[in-house]
């Protein structure tokens, strides 16, 4: 039974450093396999899986005879599944749960910074026009989750420490062997003192939230063998356990004060989700504005090319009146030049089409650009921008009451405003001295085998008659024995020892502590401030975006009506000139004119759709008025079928 004492005490103390007594998080992954593996679980890499860069089947359903025939909402949707910013911003949940594992283990946070980008704008006229379409952030890191001082590696330099609450194992061992010269013989009998032994410490340390540090651990020396001829055991095996309990009294006591780091890390998952539902909102409101202009692009580039139609008439007409001598032949050359301005008119306006397409098609796909049949295939818009005939009048108060409640950069503030009061409770909880109470129980023992020491042989008179070797009735039997009988005299407490002890440092000055508390206190109140100036701008950009709707509807209402006005000049111009009592000029300056008055529609058109888009956005309901569901954009599925492609035949059968 002697022998299974140190394998038991070794099994005790292996069994409390095993990773059942520490704190999970459900973001690392269930042990598999054997017992091996599943010890091994803390100390194996946790595997992210890769990102997949396929593109969803949607684009494929929707594509037909070369064209990608594509709504609205289908281009929402692609988006949804397909946008890399988006993708970036399913990783920031992944991310924060880390860190609150990290936080469930007593360790600092991480340093998380997220930008909100609202994706590439829109082609612009010209050659080189549009070739920049890289994402673009939205006003840098937009409601970071540790934003503030003590965010990050900055927690490490102000703030109580915060206690390792996962268990600890240590273990060492140590094999030595001494000489020492001894001048005398009288204590060990020689000249030359020889030590040799095998040391193994073995414990677990424990931290807890309170302030609280348990350590138990065993020393064992094994093998203590001397040459002293004095020695009445030898060799010797000690052993020792000890429990030893640690509590702050003041600098690191109590569990708010220590947990902070936790329920900052807790705080955060909710603010991925906030900042998740921000980045949707900025990429489909960018998905909107791009379609829409594409749509505008494509009805610029038809009125350039019934233009270009129109202006190629005038020159055949013009080309033939001359050659019957009803004109002069300077009318036909200027018919001409004007008809080559509209040509490269149109060339123009193709590229602009061609390049908001690619736009377009980066921002939908995410491998788009290496495959060659979506590069190639052009973007048929299946929707047309609506106008309606009464702009409803909603009242002020209600529109910002709207936004107030919709704007997740609101929640997102308070959330900071949490944590910095959460971080503050360290800084000032490092204000006070270091006063530590320590209580420690230890239990010994002591056993070895009869040593080298000779015992003098008495006679009747007293004197010294020879020396006989030392047998077990010269010494107390007790302490007889191998390490079996250490283990025993340890467990039944035999040799106990108790001390307790008070640990008290008080910093005379502590400047360092106060300018961190201090510091912390000022930061908190700019962010009061900025959480003010937020709901201020939020209120301000609610009024401007209306005010913008509003007057781009009426704008839109002048170019309407200034359209039909050119549109009856125009027509009036070409029937004078037919009747000879115009100029070519004045039929030219009258279709340029006409020309700029479509355009302008157009562009209006496009400024009401922008304005509407922009209000929406700016109250918060952008996702809700074109139904997307932030879980399926969470999951990167949309479950909503593809409108199926409107193809119409340009050469239908004569009956």
């Amino acid at each position: 039974m002697s022998r299974l004492k140190p394998f038991t005490a070794l099994l005790l103390c292996a069994l409390m450093a095993s990773p059942m007594f520490g704190q999970t998080n459900s973001f690392t992954e269930p042990g598999k396999g054997g017992f091996l593996q599943w010890f091994a679980r803390p100390y194996a890499p946790h595997t992210v899986a890769h990102i997949s860069f396929a593109d969803s089947d949607r684009i494929d359903k929707l594509m037909h005879a070369g064209s990608i025939y594509l709504s609205l909402r289908d281009a929402i949707a692609l988006a949804l599944e397909n946008n890399l910013d988006i993708e970036v911003a399913r990783l920031q949940p992944k991310i924060n749960l880390a860190n609150l594992q990290r936080a469930e283990a007593g360790q600092l946070l991480r340093n998380i910074s997220t930008n909100i980008t609202s994706g590439p704008n829109s082609a612009t006229l010209g050659v080189l026009g549009g070739t920049a379409v890289g994402s673009t952030s939205a006003g840098g890191s937009v409601g970071s989750s540790n934003s503030g001082v003590l965010s990050g590696v900055n927690v490490q330099l102000a703030g109580s420490a915060i206690p390792n609450i996962d268990p600890v194992f240590f273990t060492s061992f140590t094999g030595s062997h001494t000489t020492t010269a001894e001048t005398s013989t009288v204590v060990t009998g020689t000249t030359a003192f020889t030590s040799a032994y095998k040391n193994w410490v073995v414990g677990v340390q424990q931290a807890y939230w309170t302030g609280t540090t348990v350590q138990l651990f065993t020393t064992s020396t094994f093998g203590l063998n001397q040459n002293a001829t004095t020695s009445q055991f030898n060799p010797v095996d000690q052993g020792a356990a000890s429990l030893s309990i640690t509590q702050n009294l003041l600098n690191g006591f109590g569990i708010a004060v220590n947990k902070r780091s936790l329920h900052v890390a807790r705080n955060n998952l909710r603010v991925t989700d906030l900042q998740f539902v921000q980045q949707v909102i900025a990429t489909v409101a960018n998905v909107v504005n791009l379609y829409w202009d594409l749509v505008s692009f494509n009805e610029d580039l038809k009125i350039k090319q019934q233009t270009l139609e129109l202006d190629n008439k005038l020159f055949e007409d013009n080309k033939r009146r001359a050659e019957l001598g009803s004109i002069a032949p300077i009318d036909t050359i200027q018919a001409e030049s004007e008809m080559k301005n509209a040509q490269q008119d149109v060339i123009t306006q193709e590229t602009q089409v061609l390049q908001q397409e690619m736009i377009m098609k980066s921002v939908i796909t995410r491998s788009g650009m290496d495959n060659i049949a979506i590069v190639s295939a052009h973007i048929v818009p299946t929707d047309h921008i609506e106008v309606p005939a009464v702009e409803p009048i909603v009242p002020l108060q209600d529109l910002i009451a709207e936004a107030m409640q919709h704007r997740t950069e609101i929640e997102n503030n308070q959330i900071s405003l949490e944590n910095a009061r959460l971080n503050m409770l360290g800084t000032k909880n490092n204000l006070l001295p270091t006063l530590s109470a320590n209580v420690t129980l230890s239990n010994s023992g002591q056993a070895g085998s009869l040593g080298n020491a000779q015992v003098p042989i008495v006679g009747n008179t007293g004197q010294i008659l020879g020396y006989r070797p030392i047998t077990a009735a010269d010494v107390n039997g007790f302490f007889l024995g191998g390490y079996g009988t250490v283990l025993d005299q340890i467990f039944r407490r035999n040799f106990p020892n108790y001390s307790a002890s008070i640990s008290l440092t008080i910093p005379l000055r502590n400047r360092a502590a106060q300018a961190d508390l201090v510091t912390d206190e000022l930061n908190y109140r700019q962010s009061e401030i900025q959480d003010k100036q937020l709901r201020n701008n939020i209120k301000l950009n609610v009024l401007n975006a209306y005010t913008a709707l509003r007057q781009s509807k009426a704008a839109y209402e002048s170019a309407i009506v200034a359209r039909k006005l050119q549109d009856e000049t125009l027509a009036g111009t070409r029937r004078k000139y037919e009747l000879g009592t115009s100029t070519i000029t004045d039929v030219v300056i009258a279709q340029r004119d006409d020309t700029t008055r479509n355009l302008a529609e157009v562009d209006a058109r496009r400024s009401y759709i922008d304005a509407r888009t922009s209000l929406k956005q700016q109250l918060g309901t952008i996702l809700e008025d074109y139904d997307v569901n932030i879980d399926e954009a969470k999951r990167g599925q949309v479950g909503r079928a593809p409108d199926l492609p409107v193809v119409v035949d340009r050469n239908p059968a004569k009956n």
